[in-house]
């Protein structure tokens, strides 16, 4: 089985429409936080977990050694980056193919802590304040911040970054900061952030952990273009040697300014951190076989469970691991493009639903090592299970009569098989459905009320998924349903995705515990329309964006909580999407020249991060080897 991959399939954090209203704001607006306590950190709910006076992080080994190398293949994505090639340096706008890590190479004003669901303390900022309604924070940053050519990073740069994302980002970040209103530098250590009124929960941590562009770098250069020029950061890694398409390597940064905070202390120990792009997974396979990179996350689970008995496995040099995900595993399925005519029917959805065979694909296919997933809050307390509570029920009776009967009752979950991979009497069921949505059998093709055939093409960009494809298009040609898989190469692939261009595509994406406004770009109707958004299924329905609205205004987890159950139920009731599976695990492997931390972050996978290159066992294994 492969994991369906997407931007949020571990850091949901880190990703968040409109036109900045104002870069200067009223005369005022410097006062409002002023005054106010200096925070050390911040989070949804005002909730932290560590003091002004921590040293580090619990998870943390903060005399971790420095040195060595970490190379991978990368398991996770942010905005335009794409997981078997890049041809572009820019990661954080819509346009090219960004290269995984880029984000090593950036600062921010704050970061986060893998073991609390949302909070950040300090790092490019020493403390902030924030207003009394919520809508102004005053970020206040330390002295000595330095960019990787040694100009000083200031307040200046700071708004200038923030402004530069709402306005020219990738749709992601533009639809994560509507209600970023504008940013102010009061001086060269202050940087005042004002927020509209009923503002997301979450917007002001997004615009903390967002990157610190050189403003005047990019004041001779454009923002929004694809380039391969390495740009300016002011991270822990700066960009090493590279060649487009093949690999790319980030050089820990020596004399970084933040190396001894204590949001880094502990963390970033690797001399090099290096990632290798395949178009072919089983070739990306042979190529951790043979050494030729150190970790590896797995993925499929007939690699894993029959592959992994190679020699240097058998001797031990290379290990492998389970360790527990602790995060929500949301949601991953087959998602219907809802924007074409064809898919717009409810029930032409669910009809598909009753001809994946989810049993016999985990037993067959995928070793047994799979759960069906349900739910877009999959693993977590925000999944509706049951009926509605009375507090749901206060949420979802104003739009009773306009969605499904079914949202006041049990949440729709997939249907279970017989195992057999042809289940007749789902089979069946699908057939009466289509039926009575009109799409009538003549010839033995399936037709639409217009009376074209019915046809659905699955797009992809790698083989690995297609044994997961073809039983299921098996079971449609039952149903008279012509279907079939186009494979395209990851450039087109990615440029369909962003276009929505494509009937059906395989998407997997997870919310943070406490998830606030990224759920607008997967699931509102702003995002419907969006070029590069998340809403690869079109949903476009009033009901969702009310809920959506209701989770974030949510003053407490309860409240947050109810609200997203709500939510969950509609989402459910409309057959967006034929649900697959999930695992709350992460399948490692590594060659054992690592030492880590005794335990993981809570929120994290925390690799590598919190990883080092130990060089005992390093110089032991090339004696064995």
């Amino acid at each position: 089985m492969i994991d369906a991959r997407d931007v949020t399939r571990r850091d949901t954090l880190l990703l968040g429409a409109g036109v900045l209203a104002s870069a200067i704001a009223r005369p005022a607006l410097a006062q409002e936080a002023q005054g106010a306590l200096e925070r050390h950190g911040m989070s949804a709910f005002g909730d932290l977990k560590y003091p002004a006076d921590f040293k580090h992080f619990d998870y943390v080994a903060p005399n971790a050694p420095k040195g060595g190398l970490f190379s991978q293949v990368g398991p996770t994505r942010l905005y335009n980056q794409n997981f078997l090639t890049f041809n572009s340096l820019n990661s954080f706008i819509l346009r090219g193919d960004g290269a995984q890590g880029m984000e090593l190479t950036f600062a921010s004003l704050m970061a986060g802590a893998g073991d609390e669901p949302d909070s950040l303390y300090g790092l490019a900022a020493r403390a902030v304040q924030i207003s009394g309604d919520g809508l102004t924070y005053r970020f206040l940053l330390r002295p000595g911040l330095k960019f990787h050519d040694g100009s000083p990073l200031t307040a200046h740069d700071v708004a200038f970054s923030l402004q530069i994302l709402k306005d020219k980002g990738h749709p992601i970040a533009q639809i994560q900061m509507r209600d970023l209103v504008g940013a102010q530098a009061i001086d060269d250590t202050t940087v005042v952030v004002t927020f509209a009124p009923n503002r997301a929960r979450d917007v002001p941590l997004f615009a903390a952990g967002c990157p610190i562009f050189s403003r005047a770098y990019y004041a001779t250069r454009p923002f929004d273009e694809s380039t391969m020029e390495v740009p300016l950061g002011s991270g822990p890694y700066k960009v090493g040697r590279f060649e487009t398409g093949r690999y790319i390597e980030y050089d820990r940064v020596k004399d970084w300014w933040g190396a001894d905070l204590p949001v880094s202390r502990g963390l970033n120990n690797f001399d090099v951190v290096r990632y290798e792009f395949y178009r072919d997974r089983e070739i990306a396979f042979e190529g951790f076989t043979a050494k030729s990179y150190l970790f590896r996350e797995e993925f499929t689970s007939r690699v894993w469970a029959t592959r992994y008995d190679f020699p240097a496995m058998r001797e031990g040099r290379v290990k492998r691991d389970v360790i527990d995900d602790n995060t929500p595993s949301g949601a991953q399925g087959w998602f219907f493009n809802t924007r074409r005519d064809k898919f717009k029917d409810r029930r032409l959805r669910e009809a598909l639903n009753y001809a994946f065979d989810f049993e016999w694909t985990n037993k067959t296919i995928m070793y047994g090592s799979y759960d069906r997933t349900h739910s877009v809050f999959q693993n977590s307390p925000m999944m509706a299970v049951g009926k509605p509570s009375p507090e749901e029920l206060a949420l979802l009776e104003p739009f009773r009569g306009k969605v499904a009967d079914e949202v006041f009752g049990e949440p729709f979950v997939p249907p279970v098989s017989d195992g057999s991979g042809q289940d007749r009497a789902l089979l069946r069921k699908a057939s009466a459905l289509l039926q009575e949505a009109g799409y009538q059998i003549k010839n033995g093709k399936r037709l639409l009320p217009n009376g074209e055939p019915v046809t659905v093409e699955f797009l992809l960009d790698e083989p690995t998924f297609q044994p997961h494809h073809m039983p299921f298009i098996k079971n449609l040609g039952t149903l008279g349903i012509d279907a079939n898989v186009r494979m395209v190469d990851p450039v087109q692939y990615k440029k369909r995705e962003d276009d929505f261009d494509f009937d059906i595509l395989v998407q997997r994406f997870s919310f943070s515990s406490t998830p606030g406004d990224s759920l607008r770009s997967y699931l509102s109707s702003q995002s419907a329309t969006m070029k590069g958004a998340q809403n690869l299924a079109g949903i476009a329905d009033p009901v969702i964006d009310a809920l959506i609205e209701k989770i974030i205004a949510a003053n407490d987890r309860p409240t947050l909580v109810t609200a997203c159950k709500a939510l969950d139920r509609v989402i459910r009731a409309g057959r967006y999407w034929v649900p697959h599976w999930y695992k709350a695990s992460y399948w490692i492997a590594f060659w054992d020249v690592f030492g880590r931390p005794a335990t993981k972050p809570r929120y994290a996978r925390g690799i590598p991060e919190t990883w080092w290159y130990d060089q005992a066992k390093a110089a032991k294994l090339e004696q064995r080897g």
